[in-house]
């Protein structure tokens, strides 16, 4: 296949470029509520650029994609970051590309999640739409509001990541 994207595990350190990876990792919390609660502190920076922004919190109920999949266009939000944490413990794609005006082929990533885990997307990071690899609800914390905040990129017909096949994936 053409322009095949290799889909790399989630870690916080490979997804730093682009945003955050959102999840409980051992040893990274403290005790709250009499120690009846762990809480994992501050695992994402939330933004909302923009006077006439505010923070929201969603849930959007997402179908599966088939794959193999071809990547035609991914999106950016200049004005605010974006996350996405499922609801139950599956696995979900994530396509990504970094800031700029454009997107060249050769920068586009792909991860695959663990259950468990996350994503917030850094301000201007370019990034596939909500990409599940089974039917799940997803908490979404972004910026809502008036304003232009969501800008397209189309990948030409003959430069359009595809994906495969995603390991792990039922």
């Amino acid at each position: 296949m053409k322009n095949l994207l290799k889909l790399d595990v989630l870690t916080k350190e490979a997804f730093a470029p682009y945003g955050d990876v959102i999840e409980c990792r051992e040893g990274e919390f403290h005790h709250i509520n009499n120690g009846m609660v762990e809480r994992y502190h501050d695992l994402a920076s939330v933004q909302a650029g923009a006077p006439e922004g505010r923070i929201g919190i969603s849930l959007m109920r997402a179908t599966p994609y088939r794959l193999p999949h071809e990547v035609d266009f991914l999106e950016r939000h200049p004005l605010s970051s974006q996350a996405f944490m499922p609801t139950s413990a599956t696995r979900f794609i994530i396509v990504v590309a970094p800031r700029g005006p454009t997107v060249a082929l050769a920068d586009v990533r792909g991860f695959i999640s663990q259950p468990g885990q996350g994503v917030n997307y850094a301000p201007g990071v370019w990034h596939h739409v909500l990409f599940a690899t089974e039917a799940c609800d997803f908490i979404v914390v972004d910026r809502v509001g008036g304003g232009p905040n969501c800008d397209k990129f189309n990948f030409d017909a003959g430069d359009r990541p595809v994906i495969a096949d995603a390991p792990f994936v039922h």
